[in-house]
This record gives C-alpha cells, sequence and structure tokens, in this order.
C-alpha cells in the first residue's frame, strides 16, 4: 500500500513542477517577446519600417521617416507644438471642416 501512497506523491509533485515549470516559460518569452519588439522597432518608421531620423521643430524634438516622409511626435510634443503657434492653426483646421460642411 505505501507504494500507491509513493507513487501517487511522485506523481503531484512532478505535476506540480511541470505547471511551475511551464509558467515561467511561458513569462519568459512573454519578456523575451517584448524585448524584440522594443529592439526591432527601435529608430524604426511604425507606418514603413524604415529608418527615421530625429530633427528639431520650432525647438520640439520630433522623429521623421526617410522613405514615406511620416512625422512621429512624443507624447506631449504636439501640445508643445500647438501652443508655439500664434496663428492657432489647430483652431483654423476645425473651422475650415466647419466651413465645407455648411456649404453641402
Amino acid at each position: 500500500m505505501n507504494d500507491a501512497w509513493d507513487e501517487r506523491k511522485k506523481a503531484l509533485e512532478n505535476e506540480y513542477f511541470y505547471k511551475h515549470e511551464k509558467e515561467l516559460i511561458e513569462r519568459l518569452r512573454n519578456e523575451k517577446r517584448n524585448e524584440v519588439i522594443v529592439d526591432c522597432c527601435k529608430n524604426r518608421c511604425p507606418k514603413c519600417g524604415d529608418v527615421i531620423e530625429a530633427m528639431t521643430f520650432r525647438g520640439v524634438p520630433l522623429d521623421k521617416c526617410v522613405s514615406c516622409g511620416g512625422v512621429w511626435l512624443g507624447p506631449k510634443d504636439f501640445q508643445i507644438l500647438a501652443s508655439k503657434d500664434h496663428r492657432t492653426w489647430f483652431d483654423l483646421w476645425f473651422k475650415a471642416g466647419d466651413e465645407n460642411r455648411s456649404e453641402d
């Protein structure tokens, strides 16, 4: 009878370690996947994947794609850039859209 209990204990122990190692492997895969995503996209255009170059426009750092011409701003760079423009181009842009709608 002791043999049956010992086999049961070993089976439960094996199951525990199997699940534990499976969780560790999955965690390592996720960490590695995140590293690969960050490394492959660093200094690359999100649209076409080509190299982007750092530039400055009105004191705001931007990234511009050499191939497609896309311009990429940081999280608060758009607000900084909009606040520096004295002509309020942002408002004019939206008002122009409203004027086109009234003609319809």
